[in-house]
């Protein structure tokens, strides 16, 4: 049986992805989570093989991390992606190939299922249509560390939590932030979220 977590957005596409899921002979649902947060503890409490992740529950820095805290096996992440936005995960799409999949939100639940049972087997799990759409976006102006600051300051936190959550000083995240409405041209940071996100930056 392949343990397998879902981390949606969502109770109700939570639970009919996981009633499909469950009705799969080899495939056991463990757990659900519904933040980032809760989705690092479920991993650690419940240990599952896969865990299938919305790509807009977690910042690209922390799904990153997560992949690179389970270097051996176990813990793989199934990441579904809207296409509009395949962008945000082009920088991985190499780095973590075994341990993360990646699919369209878009794919009917029978393509997740599989997905489930061929990254547990360490088998690369890429959607042609999600790698196209993020090798064809325009490149970029970002830096990795402009789209993290970006990627939390899009849930609300002040600077000085910003700076706490990445571990840098308040004025090197001021400094980020402007550097990124420069570029989004953007006047405000709701602005350059708004413009990052609609142009697949983050």
């Amino acid at each position: 049986m392949v343990r397998t977590l879902l981390a949606l957005k969502g109770r109700l596409v939570r639970g009919a992805l996981a009633h499909l899921l469950a009705a799969e002979d080899d495939i056991d649902v463990v757990g659900e989570a519904a933040t980032a947060h809760a989705l690092r503890d479920a991993l650690r409490d419940d240990r599952p093989d896969v865990a299938v992740v919305d790509a807009d529950l977690v910042p690209l820095h922390q799904l990153a991390r997560i992949a690179a805290a389970h270097p051996d096996g176990g813990g793989r992440l199934l990441v579904l992606v809207e296409q509009r936005r395949a962008a945000r995960v082009r920088p991985m799409l190499a780095e973590h190939g075994r341990r993360v999949g990646f699919l369209s939100r878009d794919v009917p639940p029978q393509r997740i299922a599989e997905g489930v049972r061929l990254l547990a087997r360490g088998q690369v799990v890429l959607d042609p249509d999600l790698v196209v759409a993020a090798l064809e976006v325009t490149d970029n102006p970002l830096t990795l560390r402009e789209r993290e600051v970006l990627d939390v300051a899009a849930e609300g936190h002040p600077v000085r939590e910003i700076a706490e959550k990445l571990a840098v000083s308040a004025g090197t995240v001021r400094n980020h932030l402007s550097r990124v409405m420069a570029k989004t041209g953007a006047r405000t940071r709701l602005e350059a979220v708004r413009i990052a996100r609609e142009s697949g930056w983050i």
